[in-house]
């Protein structure tokens, strides 16, 4: 049995005791809300959706002001996640807020690996995360938490139905992030169309299985709004950083040849909805959310994946042990099989070499005896060459000796004649 476990099984039950006087304890909540201020906070949204939907200017009108986005190009070969910081400040409340665009998504061609651009880097910052728990020295007080708090998953407003990406995407995230399906430029159909794609929508999401944030009813001061909202769900927007003089007012509106789209009238778009939602009342559920859920799935699995389980009875220490000798004898056998592996390449080189040098021998006597062959021929040419000269030699000796006798006889019978005379 663990230490652990025998300490709680000898501590005794709580007992409830009635306290005389004040003592101070109760200012906790108000010390842990002037610590969290003093810390701020962070946020993080993940956009998906489309290129061109309205993702940054929703963001623009969520947070009522400008941040810096550049316009995505439809002709990009694959889904790049883009993400920004931003140091926001609203009273005495800090917050750090990263927005994360995902540029590219539904462009391509072939669309069946869009989502995993989007899971990479979800995971990726949960295992940033974790290699920040698993430290020795952790700072986790000043920790830039960068993991996705909540998914804005923007639908194409069609009036029919979701697309197939859109269903595998947000089945692929359900696990991994808290998800809030918005419809995008909801001013493009009617309220009658919007109706019947909002139920349409909510259908095909609970008949594929997707598991959508819901907002939290255990809160009784929020439990009746939240519940409300929730029926609401997917929100349709629009978003607009324009302000239109409306009546005596100026409000962010769009404007339009057939009339105008206010974007806070509840009347006109579920805008209003989604900011009370999001910022004003679960922002930190989904931050707890995120945490105890989605990462503490991912923390769980990752340390499984390890050899580290609840319920295998034994300590850390004997889990580490345990599978450091695993990896031991997993090396000791790698390495057995390599040398093995090794000794058979050896081998096989060996035997490749053997046949090159018989290869090589065999084509040196080859040429040896072909330049011998050579060498005997130019022989016998020279020896015959040598042969003719002789003979030609003597020929032109003898030509030579007769055309001197020759010229002998004739001086001869020249003198002659002149003593006859």
């Amino acid at each position: 049995m663990a230490v652990a476990e025998v300490q709680k099984n000898l501590a005794p039950e709580a007992r409830h005791l009635k306290l005389n006087g004040h003592v101070g304890f109760d200012s906790l909540p108000d010390q842990l809300v002037n610590k969290s201020v003093s810390q701020g906070f962070s946020f993080n949204i993940l956009c998906v959706g489309e290129t061109g939907i309205g993702k940054s200017t929703l963001m623009d009108t969520l947070f009522n002001t400008h941040f810096d986005s550049t316009p995505s190009t439809h002709d990009l070969p694959g889904v790049k996640l883009k993400s920004h910081t931003y140091e926001l400040r609203e009273s005495n409340v800090n917050l750090k807020l990263t927005l994360v665009d995902t540029s590219g998504f539904g462009d391509q061609i072939n669309k069946e690996n869009s989502f995993e651009s989007i899971t990479d880097y979800i995971n990726t910052q949960f295992e940033a995360y974790l290699q920040e728990e698993l430290k020795i020295k952790r700072s986790l007080d000043t920790y830039h938490d960068t993991r996705v708090h909540v998914c804005l998953y923007f639908i194409t407003p069609t009036g029919h139905s979701l697309k197939a990406l859109d269903l595998v995407t947000m089945k692929r995230l359900d696990s991994k992030v808290n998800i809030i399906p918005v419809i995008a430029k909801a001013d493009t159909i009617t309220k009658a169309e919007l109706q019947k794609f909002k139920l349409k929508l909510m259908s095909e999401i609970t008949s594929n299985g997707i598991q959508i944030y819901q907002f939290p009813t255990d809160d009784e001061t929020v439990a009746d709004l939240n519940s409300t909202m929730n029926g609401h769900l997917p929100f349709a927007v629009v978003g607009s950083t324009d302000e239109i003089k409306v009546g005596n007012k100026m409000m962010k509106a769009r404007q339009y040849p057939w009339g105008t789209v206010q974007i806070e009238n509840e009347n006109h778009c579920d805008f209003v909805k989604l900011r009370e939602m999001l910022l004003r009342t679960n922002m930190q559920d989904m931050v707890d959310v995120t945490h105890s859920r989605h990462y503490e799935l991912y923390r769980r699995t990752k340390l499984g994946q390890l050899g580290f389980v609840d319920d295998n009875g034994m300590s850390l220490q004997e889990t580490y042990e345990h599978k450091r000798q695993e990896h031991m004898a997993s090396l000791q056998k790698k390495e057995e099989e390599m040398r093995q592996m090794f000794v058979v390449r050896v081998k096989e080189k060996e035997g490749e070499l053997k046949d090159a040098e018989k290869d090589l021998h065999s084509k040196f006597d080859t040429l040896k005896k072909q330049h011998a062959d050579e060498k005997k021929k130019l022989e016998d040419k020279k020896k015959h060459l040598e042969d003719e000269m002789n003979q030609f030699r003597k020929r032109k000796e003898a030509t030579i000796a007769a055309q001197q006798q020759a010229q002998q006889a004739a001086q001869a019978a020249t003198m002659g004649k002149g003593k006859k005379r």
